[in-house]
């Protein structure tokens, strides 16, 4: 069973915002999308570009250096300079509380 972390309160992220976080050290965005949250690698594959400077469009979040689009969802490059995935995270919601799954050491 995953061990989680609260990040954020659900009110602090509205829907179609986005907001980095750290997990165990490592940079995770956080994505509302229509109410649901998403959380995925804080950096593009490609040449390590912040994604929560990027751009939220429905479930797709556009790379702001080389504008590379990934899923959130599923962390699936769309279309742009990588075809690499970035990593996703499961998150639960906990009372108020927007939580993220630790990775195992």
């Amino acid at each position: 069973m995953a061990d989680f972390e609260s990040v954020l309160k659900i009110s602090d992220l509205a829907p179609g915002q986005m907001q980095a976080v750290t997990v165990d050290g490592t940079e995770i965005v956080l994505a509302n999308v229509d109410g649901r949250f998403y959380a995925f690698g804080g950096v593009c594959p490609h040449e390590e570009a912040p994604l929560a400077e990027g751009e939220l469009d429905g479930d797709v979040v556009t790379c702001p250096w080389h504008f590379t689009e990934f899923n959130v969802r599923t962390g699936e490059a769309l279309e742009g300079v990588t075809d690499e995935p970035i990593p996703v995270y499961e998150v639960r919601i906990e009372g108020d509380d927007v939580q993220v799954a630790r990775q195992e050491q």
